[in-house]
């Protein structure tokens, strides 16, 4: 198993089902030598703002999708998204993610203004989160110099991605599409999965995994499923996959894709999820991060609005202030012996 060469498709089912301690060990050293070496002890801080819950798709896993009435639904102003913006700036971060729904609340002219003030102002990178998004506005967003662009195809089944997220009525959704034309308009591109959602395969989640090398992805998010008590999935509704062949959403499941996806994309900015705080507050970030991520986002998002953006329930550090997260996250990583980033902290191609 070398680093960054194509692992056959029965070796990555092999992995996942791998329970033996000594051979997952194994996993984890190989993963985190092929972090340092291609990049590095650093820990790059992406503060993340959660800018609006409003969305306009059905997707049978998520929270804040339109079909929850109970959601007090929110729009952060120009204004507040700056302030967020220029907080990060004084705490050192290289790069902001404004996060949504897929909410055309957001016009076009509105995201393009913020992101100019967000680079004119602070000189942050921007990466952008907004879901799927005519041409028109991918190619004014890059214009007015949102750098990249976060995009989770969530599993490469086709039948399953139906089942789960829905498309809007008369229009087809294929995010591959739109990946690689994210690409071609130079943003940097970042997707991901998740990581046993009812009906997900070995198979399938070793096609993902082959799917992040296809598509050459400078960021790769991949995170557990947690269920949401209001949606389908939550709710149970869709079923499972043969009981031997059903993934578990579970946070060994998550190292291990993380590990795996470490040795298949070695260049690639790998994040140490909230979601994995969330199953292990008390370590679950760092080991991910010494189980090949390198990346962690925390919440610039103002406290009032946070638990409003309820993906899924019980997230981690909900309550804490941005300066809190940032302490908090800053010591934990030193502790490690691992360096904060400094700078926007892109992908460094032909490293190693």
């Amino acid at each position: 198993m070398r680093p960054g060469e194509p692992m056959d498709r029965r070796d990555l089912i092999e992995w996942l089902r791998e329970s033996d301690e000594a051979r997952l060990e194994e996993l984890w050293a190989r993963a985190d030598a092929t972090r340092r070496v291609h990049v590095g002890d650093e820990v790059h801080l992406r503060g993340l703002i959660e800018v609006s819950n409003h969305c306009v798709r059905r997707c049978a896993y998520c929270g804040i999708n339109v079909s929850n009435s109970e959601v007090k639904r929110y729009r952060m102003s120009a204004e507040e998204i700056l302030a967020c913006a220029r907080q990060a700036r004084e705490l050192g971060y290289g790069t902001v993610v404004l996060q949504a729904g897929e909410d055309y609340g957001l016009t076009r002219g509105a995201v393009a203004d913020v992101v100019r003030r967000i680079k004119d102002e602070t000189g942050l990178a921007v990466t952008l989160s907004l879901g799927e998004r005519s041409d028109e506005d991918l190619r004014s967003w890059r214009a007015a110099g949102a750098d990249r662009y976060l995009l989770r195809f969530e599993t490469s089944d086709q039948e399953l991605y139906a089942r789960i997220h829905p498309s809007l009525p008369g229009r087809l959704s294929d995010r591959f599409v739109l990946l690689r034309r994210l690409r071609e308009l130079g943003y940097e591109v970042g997707s991901g999965v998740m990581i046993g959602i009812p009906g997900q395969t070995y198979a399938t989640l070793a096609d993902d995994l082959q799917s992040f090398v296809e598509l050459d992805l400078d960021m790769i998010g991949v995170g557990p499923w947690l269920p949401h008590p209001v949606t389908p999935l939550g709710r149970g509704e869709l079923p499972p996959a043969a009981d031997s062949e059903q993934v578990p959403n579970t946070e060994l499941m998550t190292y291990k894709v993380v590990a795996l996806t470490r040795l298949l994309c070695p260049e690639a900015n790998i994040p140490s999820t909230t979601a994995l705080a969330t199953l292990n507050l008390a370590s679950g970030r760092e080991l991910g991060l010494t189980r090949g991520a390198n990346v962690v986002m925390p919440n610039l998002t103002p406290v009032e609005y946070r638990a409003l953006y309820e993906i899924y329930p019980g997230k981690a550090c909900i309550r804490e202030t941005a300066n809190e997260c940032v302490h908090c996250l800053s010591g934990r990583i030193v502790r490690m012996g691992r360096q904060i980033g400094r700078g926007s902290g892109g992908r460094r191609r032909g490293r190693g």
